[in-house]
């Protein structure tokens, strides 16, 4: 393995070349993934079969643990587009909130149904929502998507039961749930504004070509707001019920695939059949869900492939080489760790996992607030979103944004609500 400066120039030029490769030489994204893992791992001194078993089980590894969750949201989405419940509840939405207060409405449904929901999971069941209701209003997706995914990003960094903050909360001593809960959500509102909505009224000229959600159907035959809220809740309340009812068939239905694969189901009997819907059309929707996300799942896989090779690099090891003895506020050096893993690996839980393993002797020597670090390393976690995070793929396939405009927009975003998260954290320090 070379040594920490040759890594940190090595990365350097591998994340230049994948964009490169992606966005001016209009590669898939899948193959730029492979050629610079590969092209990275060899270069990196890794032996041909070390790269390429690091590339497999990085594909492997992606694809098996989001593959379902992709494909039951990706169905679920498509029922609630296709049976004209989007079209009910963007109607129900305006009619509360009204047209001009769209984006503060996004941004608390994003946070109330991101609480319990993986990112991806949460992004799937709302993107159509968003994209059918400015498309029927004619406002702009990204001015009305953004708060919406900043609130969903700040529950996937900052929350538990979310897997990184959960994690930084079970493995940092002295940390507790409700405490570091309590305090996110203190930390949360000031970033979820700044990020979602003032930086989102700057995004209305934003060009984009989002996928279409709007149904045209002359019959009138829609389902009711209950029954469409309903199914839209319905992952989310089994995945909550899990956290607070502990009994095994809980257990089971609150996993969030089982709870996707329930609430398909219920989609298709009260969005479809019950209202006259043939089979044979349901199942072509289906199908239809999973040629859309296709290619996206290709993308996780080649990101996959790449976060890999990093770790067999042992980016881990460079950077505790790089933070050793300083005189930095360890808050501040937390945040700086996850954040310059989250932009290498491009995984928001990798980067706050690894962290936390990174940080620990730290911890034991300063006597810096465990719940406040849990915070600084989620925080840390979600800056500067790029080419190599599954997310950024997600927000440019389904909001139709070219990989400069995303830049502009999604990745601002997460690195504003990282900052504002920071701040946050220190602020709270100075008053306890």
């Amino acid at each position: 393995i070379p040594n920490s400066m040759s890594i940190w120039l090595l990365i350097g030029a591998a994340i230049l070349i994948l964009v490169t490769l992606i966005s001016v030489m209009k590669l898939q994204p899948f193959m730029a993934f492979l050629v610079v893992s590969l092209g990275l791992g060899i270069a990196g001194s890794l032996t041909t079969e070390q790269t390429i078993a690091a590339m497999q089980k990085g594909i492997g590894g992606t694809l098996g643990s989001i593959i379902p969750i992709i494909i039951l949201g990706s169905m679920l989405g498509k029922m609630v587009a296709k049976s004209r419940a989007t079209f009910v509840l963007s109607e129900y939405f305006v009619g509360l909130f009204g047209p001009k207060n769209l984006p503060i409405a996004f941004m608390l449904i994003g946070f109330i149904v991101g609480l319990p929901l993986f990112f991806s999971v949460a992004f799937l069941l709302l993107a159509p929502l968003v994209l059918s209701t400015a498309e029927r209003y004619q406002l702009p997706p990204v001015y009305l998507g953004i708060p919406m995914l900043a609130s969903l990003s700040i529950t996937q960094g900052f929350l538990p039961p979310h897997p990184a903050p959960y994690y930084l909360v079970t493995h940092l001593p002295g940390a507790e749930m409700g405490t570091t809960l309590g305090y996110g959500i203190l930390i949360s509102i000031p970033a979820m504004l700044a990020s979602g909505w003032l930086f989102g009224k700057t995004l209305k000229n934003i060009p984009a070509t989002p996928m279409s959600f709007v149904e045209s159907d002359d019959s009138g035959n829609n389902p009711s707001v209950g029954i469409s809220l309903s199914i839209l809740l319905l992952p989310v309340a089994l995945i909550a019920i899990k956290s607070f009812v502990h009994l095994t068939f809980v257990n089971l239905i609150g996993e969030p695939m089982v709870a996707l694969l329930i609430s398909v189901f219920a989609a298709v009997y009260f969005l479809g059949i019950q209202r006259g819907i043939s089979w044979p059309e349901i199942s072509g929707w289906l199908v239809d869900s999973i040629k859309d996300v296709s290619p996206l799942m290709l993308t996780f896989g080649g990101a996959g492939a790449f976060k890999e090779i990093l770790q067999e690099m042992h980016v881990g090891d460079a950077m505790h080489e790089l933070t050793q003895g300083s005189a930095i506020n360890p808050l501040i050096i937390a945040w700086g760790i996850a954040a310059i893993l989250r932009i290498v690996t491009g995984s928001s839980t990798v980067s706050g996992i690894t962290t936390a393993g990174l940080i620990l002797p730290v911890l034991a020597s300063s006597g810096v607030n465990p719940n406040l670090l849990a915070l600084s390393i989620g925080a840390g976690s979600m800056v500067l979103s790029h080419v190599n995070d599954a997310g950024f793929w997600l927000y440019k396939e389904y909001f139709g944004v070219s990989i400069k405009n995303s830049l502009r927009s999604w990745t601002i975003m997460e690195t504003i609500l990282a900052v504002v998260g920071l701040l946050g954290v220190l602020g709270l320090e100075l008053v306890l």
